[in-house]
């Protein structure tokens, strides 16, 4: 969920045709920002303001391939390839490599030489699922390993759900025989539903049919009015929609699984949706659990000044701001402070972190376990990096979410004292 490319200089904003002029949309930022840093708006500071609030809610039209593919080598049937040495390709685990502008997808596995002194690593391919790898020079990495549930072996059924301006598309994979309770699977910011298919084993194995959803502006379900990222205020409407499906289809009860800003739209989904009383358990992969914090951390890691990078945040949230950042309506970022927050928070949470995640600081998924453990798990990872949690070490991933779900799903006792099955609604809603 890279907003910026680092080191790399922010033009400013290009002025759309039926817009406000440059000189009318300074005047709107200053009656937001006050007289107290008037000075900031007479400079190229401000411009970049504009430019950051804009990336942070802006999808993105394509990834940014920028991992170097060397040279592909076979070896008889066996396939390997040496990329450029980053921090991504020398950490161990199984990824995914987009290449070709998407089109071309391969999934990598171990590393079988590090040079460090070329700055070169050679790594196993698993297999490739499209494209042709040995004529890619660039592509980008990934934690999602499969192109759709058939490539993990699962038998998958593509339905549809119906959303605020049309149909989102989805993976419906069944548990066998009459599973009550749906797993409803959210990725983050910038991917695809494909990141999700690496629980979907494991929830099979807890007897969860899993339903693995897209929402507004990823690239598959309808673009929101204003074509803007809502960071979680305005996508959780699509996952309740996801949820009334289950409901429809004979789920009686939910666990909503997130990645990155994914997360975040879970977070919102239990505390807002209709249906939060159905929540039975999240689980949830470097969540954004402050988006303040987030956005603080990408201000620094792009050399942005922190009150430009503040100035930025109060433009997404200021009802005037929106005149400059393309928003229908203004983002409430406190209201998804859940460190803030935290005991509020009455779904039972696993979280799981890497805590040297690049782009979503871990600290905050620690500040809210820490102040609600009641309600929050906490397991920590080293080296994952953002979201590749399961990549690094799918065992013990899979065993966490196995062994915390399982605690949550035991059969609990109805009103009248009979234990009810588990994933039936046996006992009062929450």
């Amino acid at each position: 969920m890279a907003f910026l490319q680092r080191s790399r200089p922010a033009p400013a904003p290009v002025p759309e045709p039926g817009r406000m002029s440059l000189r009318t949309k300074w005047a709107v930022v200053g009656a937001i920002a006050g007289g107290g840093i008037g000075g900031l708006l007479a400079t190229g500071s401000s411009a970049l303001a504009v430019y950051f609030a804009r990336r942070v809610i802006t999808p993105a039209r394509q990834r940014a391939s920028d991992q170097e593919v060397l040279a592909v080598i076979r070896d008889g049937s066996s396939l390997q390839v040496i990329f450029a040495a980053t921090d991504d390709t020398t950490v161990d685990g199984t990824y995914g490599f987009f290449f070709d502008n998407g089109k071309g997808h391969a999934r990598i596995g171990r590393i079988v030489s590090y040079s460090p002194a070329d700055r070169t690593v050679q790594r196993e391919v698993e297999a490739v699922y499209a494209g042709d790898l040995s004529a890619a020079r660039w592509g980008w990495w990934s934690g999602a390993l499969y192109p759709d549930p058939a490539a993990v072996g699962l038998p998958a059924e593509d339905v549809l759900i119906d959303v605020e301006r049309g149909q989102a598309p989805a993976w419906l994979v069944r548990a066998g025989g009459t599973a009550r309770t749906w797993a409803v699977m959210v990725h983050g910011r910038g991917a695809t539903r494909q990141e999700a298919l690496r629980a979907v084993g494991p929830a099979l194995e807890l007897g969860l049919t899993s339903l693995v959803v897209s929402y507004r502006n990823d690239g598959l379900a309808p673009s929101a009015d204003d074509g803007r990222y809502g960071l979680g205020s305005t996508e959780w409407r699509d996952v309740e929609a996801a949820i009334a499906y289950a409901l429809a289809n004979g789920a009686e009860e939910i666990v909503l699984f997130g990645w990155s800003m994914g997360g975040a739209i879970c977070l919102q989904t239990a505390d807002l949706s209709r249906y939060r009383h159905l929540i039975r358990a999240m689980v949830l992969d470097a969540p954004v659990i402050d988006w303040v914090n987030v956005l603080a951390h990408h201000a620094q890691l792009n050399r942005i000044p922190s009150l430009v990078g503040r100035y930025g945040q109060l433009m997404l949230g200021h009802p005037l701001g929106r005149r400059l950042t393309g928003l229908s309506a203004p983002v409430d970022l406190k209201a998804m402070d859940w460190v803030s927050r935290a005991v509020e928070l009455r779904t039972p949470t696993l979280i799981i972190h890497s805590v040297d995640d690049e782009y979503v600081p871990y600290e905050p998924s620690a500040l809210l376990a820490q102040r609600n453990p009641e309600m929050v798990t906490f397991e920590t990872f080293d080296r994952a990096r953002h979201t590749k949690e399961w990549n690094v070490d799918p065992e013990r991933w899979e065993r966490l979410v196995k062994a915390w779900l399982r605690g949550r799903l035991a059969p609990r006792a109805n009103p009248g004292g009979v234990m009810a099955p588990v994933g039936s609604t046996g006992g009062e809603p929450r």
